[in-house]
């Protein structure tokens, strides 16, 4: 199928940037700034939903802008992967923007307009990212989204926002500005490009083994944002932001495009072949095994409910790192999916989370001993988010679960199937407790009239629980976008 030439993808990107410069301008006029985001996102899922049906049936979106260097164009080609990754984001920024303003405006949070403005402009470079033809803009987006998540992430401006923007920085920018940036090097003088393509730009090409393992790993640690450890310590300090900001960060933009990238690479840099004839699929799953149980561990030893979310997406990005690496196609498939899957529980959860501080300022889980009772809709919400993240049917974390570990039989890897359901005792052992605790823990001496739903969190919140139960029950959009990839 011959691809579509059309300006959509850039209007996907210029619909986020648009939205964000109109929040600057309008920095006086609260109301109609705060109307520009879901606006601005209902518009920008559109346009990514106007795209699925040429992706569906097997065709391509192409933009091609101009000509960096011979071989290197700043364009845009939407495909099955990339459609993952937009649909997720464009969707949940509807639900994340609306989540917002009532956060900000409950907790009456200073530089408002910085924060939404930035916040549009995340979901613009994620849109870019999802949308890249080639490694040279994928990586111009990946900065961008750094750089523009950076305000957010020190919006308290406090000693200890500080600190933990300045260690989101460091990892981010660091490992770009080195490792990533000879993996770019190197790559372009192998290949003499840096486009994407179906079976991989390096499959084939004349170059040998060590130095195609360096650049391989380059990238894996390069794309830090996958927090495959041990990139990772910059998630947890980046939770001194709102928890909006944690919501974007660990389930529509920022961990996204680390795992989206490094999925980039195994399918359409280096290809399945090459990363299977290299042995560096096996060695891969190693690592990301290492860093699944590992940082679940870590999850079970944290009292502050955010804290313990983070190490949870740390864990559960690998889960993604995994599928694709262990090279059999369900595997493969269920890698993709657990993009989606991922990010419909762990946005619920966060949402939960920013719930019960509004409403009672608690942060730690031994503070919320029958919380549960005071906001039924948050905590039934947290709980099915949490069936999700264990893989609990009928809920979303199920299906991606479930193929990857028959991806792991068709592999022949036990190890790493066992490493699947230990991690899964796992996310049981340190996401149950906290809905028992709220539920049925006895509670502190308070007025039943201080902590109580509020309508512009609780929405959303319940919104995403039902999306995580919803593509578990109808998972057939990313299962048929998913099979497009590994086709």
């Amino acid at each position: 199928m011959d691809p579509v030439i059309s300006i959509r993808p850039l209007l996907a990107v210029a619909v986020a940037g648009l939205a964000a410069l109109a929040v600057l301008l309008l920095n006086n006029r609260e109301k109609l700034r705060d109307v520009v985001s879901p606006l601005a996102a209902i518009a920008m899922f559109a346009i990514v939903a106007s795209m699925a049906p040429t992706v569906l049936a097997g065709g391509t979106v192409d933009l091609r802008l101009f000509e960096i260097l011979p071989g290197i164009d700043f364009a845009f080609r939407v495909d099955a992967l990339g459609m993952v990754f937009a649909t997720v984001s464009s969707l949940l920024w509807i639900v994340a923007s609306i989540y917002s303003i009532g956060y900000m405006r409950h907790l009456n949070e200073h530089a408002q307009t910085r924060f939404f403005a930035c916040f549009a402009a995340s979901l613009a470079a994620a849109a870019g990212g999802a949308f890249a033809a080639n490694l040279f803009t994928l990586v111009i987006f990946y900065e961008v989204l750094s750089l523009v998540t950076y305000p957010l992430v020190y919006h308290h401006e406090d000693e200890e926002g500080w600190t933990g923007s300045r260690k989101y920085l460091v990892y981010l920018m660091g490992a770009s500005k080195s490792v990533l940036l000879a993996a770019l090097a190197l790559t372009y003088q192998i290949a003499g490009s840096l486009d994407f393509v179906p079976g991989g730009l390096l499959a084939g090409v004349d170059a040998s083994a060590p130095l195609l393992t360096v650049v391989y790993f380059c990238y894996l640690f390069g794309f830090a944002k996958a927090a495959v450890m041990p990139m990772h310590a910059w998630l947890p300090a980046a939770m001194v932001a709102p928890t909006p900001v944690s919501a974007l960060l660990h389930a529509v933009a920022v961990v996204k495009m680390g795992v989206f990238c490094v999925l980039r690479v195994v399918f359409h840099v280096f290809g399945a072949g090459l990363v299977g004839g290299l042995g560096l699929g096996i060695a891969t799953a190693y690592v990301v095994s290492f860093t699944i149980l590992m940082a679940s561990i870590y999850a079970l030893t944290r009292d502050d409910l955010k804290a313990r979310l983070a190490y949870s997406t740390v864990s559960q990005l690998s889960y993604i790192v995994l599928g694709a690496v262990l090279l059999s196609p369900v595997a493969m498939v269920g890698g993709i999916i657990h993009i989606a899957a991922h990010a419909f529980s762990k946005i619920t959860l966060f949402f939960c989370a920013g719930s019960i501080y509004c409403a009672s300022g608690k942060r730690n889980i031994s503070d919320m001993a029958g919380i549960g009772r005071r906001l039924p809709w948050t905590m039934g919400a947290f709980f099915v988010g949490s069936l999700s993240m264990i893989g609990v049917p009928p809920t979303a974390g199920f299906i991606s679960k479930w193929y990857l570990a028959l991806g792991s039989v068709e592999a022949g890897e036990i190890p790493f199937l066992i490493v699947l359901l230990v991690s899964s005792v796992l996310n049981a052992a340190y996401f149950l407790p906290v809905s028992y605790v709220a539920f049925f823990g006895t509670e502190a001496q308070e007025s039943p009239a201080t902590v109580r739903e509020i309508p512009m969190l609780t929405i959303p919140l319940v919104a995403t629980a039902i999306l995580s139960v919803a593509m578990g029950i109808f998972p057939d959009y990313f299962l048929a976008l998913a099979e497009r990839v590994v086709r």
